[in-house]
């Protein structure tokens, strides 16, 4: 069986950072991964997807509309857009940060604010976690993306797969391991 997951974030989230953590985790477990990423305008604050598939044998790394078993929105207005990926009986797991785009600022368009409640009208399962609001109370925002695996790790039940905090460990910067460790246990708990 193989399960499809799309995270999707804004430049500068750690939306790739987390997606080959995750990867690298599922491959050390025995799964066959295959891993794409898609940056779009991500330099200007733009939207990140990358999509990640795991099982017994994947062939290719992209999910199509209506295939992502699990949709990954480090914020909430992403998690609308990416919605014609999810499967009908998929879920969503989701940061409660707003992060206002140009058009938004400018006017020209409105930030969906109410989005659990929209996603709520069409998908059975819509987890929220205050990933930022928790990184923050820790001491970096930036920390968010990790909170969120921590998140994800325990939706998934892969706890226990692998030495989570080693290996987030040797892939987040050397200055960062202690603030991504405690954002990571957070999100576990979350």
């Amino acid at each position: 069986m193989i399960k499809n997951i799309l995270l999707t974030g804004v430049g500068g989230q750690g939306t790739i950072l987390t997606t080959k953590i995750l990867s690298t985790a599922l491959a050390a477990m025995g799964y066959d991964v295959k891993m794409s990423e898609i940056h779009g305008m991500s330099q200007r604050g733009g939207t990140v997807n990358t999509q990640l598939r795991y099982g017994d044998k994947v062939y290719a790394p992209n999910i199509g509309p209506g295939e992502a078993d699990l949709i990954v929105a480090f914020e909430k207005a992403e998690a609308l857009r990416a919605l014609p990926y999810l499967k009908k009986d998929g879920a969503i797991l989701m940061d409660s940060r707003e992060i206002m785009s140009l058009p938004v600022l400018t006017g020209r368009a409105e930030y969906p604010h109410e989005a659990e409640k929209e996603l709520a009208k069409t998908v059975k399962t819509v987890r929220v976690v205050p990933a930022s609001d928790t990184a923050e109370k820790l001491g970096s925002i930036k920390a968010q993306n990790i909170c969120l695996l921590g998140a994800l790790v325990k939706m998934l039940g892969l706890e226990n797969g692998c030495d989570w905090e080693k290996l987030v460990s040797s892939m987040v910067p050397p200055k960062t391991v202690e603030i991504n460790l405690k954002a990571f246990r957070a999100g576990l708990e979350a």
